[in-house]
């Protein structure tokens, strides 16, 4: 008779692991070359031939993936926006004062939009996008619900002004945003000082 077949847990573990990790390489990879092909080419020029070549993967390999393009950008959408929030959250205390939230929130902000440049001009350009599902865009605002609660806790001891709490998260980031862009562009020269000025204007504009 024959003999019964064992599994080798311990040998299972290791295989799957090192196969999660190979697929998480191939993810990043595409993830990786569909932003630099976007940003050079834009997205209408960017196709899922001309990802898989730069990505060093077969065209077929992409779909293991993702189900089409509009599918792969809105995964790319949120993993980059996933990003970016665990940047701006980390070591993020909401039991502080609501002015030392604030200005830490927006620092993390800055830092990681000026060192993560290619990533960053993605979210600017795709979030423009009619591809951009509304699903993907709900779950990315609320990867920032701290934000929001930060401001509506603002808001109910009057120390931010009592509009729409939406304006107040767009005002909080968008000068910011702004001022990246003038950088990237080679308009202005990036200082310190500035920005820690536009921080504070940031936090002026929106206090009570």
């Amino acid at each position: 008779m024959k003999a019964p077949y064992k599994v080798d847990i311990k040998r299972t573990i290791i295989y799957c692991c090192r196969m999660r990790h190979k697929d998480e390489n191939k993810s990043e990879s595409i993830f990786n070359a569909s932003i630099q092909l976007i940003n050079e080419h834009g997205l209408s020029e960017t196709s899922m031939s001309k990802i898989a070549k730069k990505a060093g993967v077969s065209a077929s390999t992409i779909y293991v993936y993702f189900e089409n393009k509009e599918d792969m950008l809105n995964k790319l959408y949120l993993s980059v926006k996933t990003k970016m929030s665990l940047a701006v959250f980390h070591n993020y205390d909401d039991s502080i004062s609501i002015q030392s939230a604030f200005e830490h929130a927006l620092k993390k902000y800055l830092n990681f939009i000026l060192s993560n440049k290619d990533e960053f001009l993605f979210i600017e350009q795709f979030s423009n996008s009619p591809l951009l599902h509304k699903l993907s865009r709900k779950e990315g605002i609320d990867l920032f619900e701290p934000i929001f609660n930060l401001l509506e806790k603002g808001k109910n001891q009057n120390v931010f002004k009592q509009v729409d709490t939406g304006l107040l998260h767009m005002f909080m980031f968008n000068p910011s945003m702004q001022y990246v862009k003038e950088y990237f562009g080679g308009r202005i020269e990036l200082k310190q000082s500035s920005l820690d000025e536009l921080i504070q204007m940031t936090w002026d504009a929106l206090k009570a």
